[in-house]
């Protein structure tokens, strides 16, 4: 059977699906449009400033319609984020102190966050080396959360408890809105005063509500994925109590100046108009990964989530089995990217990445995994992470390659 004519199949097989999706799309727009009408945004606020950046109106009002989408007191949307392990860290920073304690509830973090904790690297002031202690909770067998462990988990210098969303690069499920939701309120009753953090990045916009909304303390994320709505050219965001963001931005900025500088570079239009296509884009990126699922899965090869599994985040993860595989599969999406289809993925270290890795990203904004890429770790069982995507579509046609090239690796 030719690639074309399962990757067909798979796109009838997904037609209710892709109903549902649009659905939530127009619920989550829904609710972008209120709070855009509720702030009154016009064109005046597409105005920068210059040099510090006070009194500038646009990134306030966008600060407010951000809050109020996310149901937090208050946000942080900036372009002086580089990324969204910059607007973790600070978040980090700005919440813990020496002596207290940082405890994973999800497993091991993402990659990039081993060196801002202090697991791995020295000499670049990580958070070990500012005597902020860390521990982690091991998920279970079964790659769950340990909810019996976590029942008691939480000492007095438990300061912060880091709740990651997505599955990162690990073989497990992403954790729904409802179980975030569980997980705080086992916090809670242990210590109302521990400070639950989400790192939200590929989760915004999947469901009808965001981790703030169901009483996370902090949240922080990027704006080259979800939130960006593919147009966004840098930045990322922290949103939750208004004291934590405040501390939060004086980590990116400084003591006494925290939410209060940093100029926009006539960026502003771009971040609202990139907020109202947000939900849009990420229910193209979910359509897209039901696609990838349940193609592969007829094909037999491990996927994750399943193909008609609800989607908790962006990112499709397929366990290809072998490193010409997924370099192979990582070329065909590279080739059918509308940017550097000439360019050849091969494997490389990455900063804060402690394997090499194989990206394909052939996308508009460096980096943007809200537009379609794909990558993995060049480390068993070479699965590769497929994210984003601006058009469902698009996800086909550079599947319809990649079933071919991993065919012949």
């Amino acid at each position: 059977m030719s690639s074309f004519h399962l990757s067909s199949e798979g796109d009838q097989a997904l037609s209710l699906i892709f109903s549902g999706i649009d659905t939530q799309v127009k619920e989550n727009l829904r609710r972008v449009l209120a709070a855009f009408r509720n702030h009154r945004v016009g064109t005046h606020h597409f105005s920068s400033v210059s040099g510090y950046g006070h009194d500038d109106l646009g990134r306030q009002v966008l600060d407010q319609v951000f809050a109020e989408i996310v149901g937090a007191e208050a946000a942080a949307v900036r372009v002086q984020f580089v990324s969204g392990t910059h607007a973790i860290a600070c978040a980090l920073y700005g919440t813990l102190r020496p002596g207290d304690e940082l405890l994973a509830v999800a497993g091991s973090p993402y990659d990039t966050l081993e060196e801002v904790i202090g697991v791995r690297g020295e000499n670049q002031g990580s958070l070990a080396e500012f005597g902020i202690r860390y521990r982690e909770l091991a998920l279970t067998e079964l790659g769950t959360i340990d909810w019996h462990a976590l029942e008691s988990a939480i000492k007095p210098e438990t300061r912060m408890v880091l709740i990651q969303r997505s599955c990162g690069y690990s073989w497990r499920s992403s954790l729904a809105i409802a179980d975030i939701e569980k997980i705080i309120q086992i916090v809670k009753r242990q210590n109302p005063n521990t400070v639950c953090f989400v790192d939200n990045c590929y989760g915004e916009f999947v469901t009808d509500r965001e981790p703030t909304a169901v009483g996370a303390d902090l949240m922080a994320g990027s704006l080259i994925k979800n939130p960006g709505g593919t147009i966004v050219t840098a930045g990322g965001y922290v949103a939750g109590r208004a004291d934590l963001v405040e501390a939060a931005t004086c980590r990116l900025t400084a003591p006494g100046i925290g939410s209060a500088g940093g100029a926009t570079f006539d960026q502003n239009r771009l971040l609202f108009q990139g907020l109202f296509l947000a939900p849009q884009m990420v229910g193209e990126a979910m359509k897209g990964n039901h696609l990838t699922a349940t193609v592969f899965d007829r094909l037999g090869y491990p996927v994750n989530p399943l193909p008609q599994a609800p989607r908790r985040d962006v990112i499709q993860a397929v366990q290809l089995g072998s490193p010409e595989k997924l370099i192979a599969f990582c070329r065909a999406i590279q080739q059918h990217s509308p940017i550097g289809s000439y360019l050849d993925p091969v494997p490389a270290a990455m900063p804060g990445y402690e394997s090499q890795l194989v990206m394909a990203g052939g996308t508009f904004i460096d980096g943007s995994t809200s537009e379609f890429s794909a990558d993995g770790p060049l480390r068993e069982p070479y699965t590769v992470f497929c994210q984003g995507g601006t058009h469902w579509t698009h996800v086909s046609i550079a599947l319809e390659a990649a079933i071919e090239a991993i065919g012949h690796a």
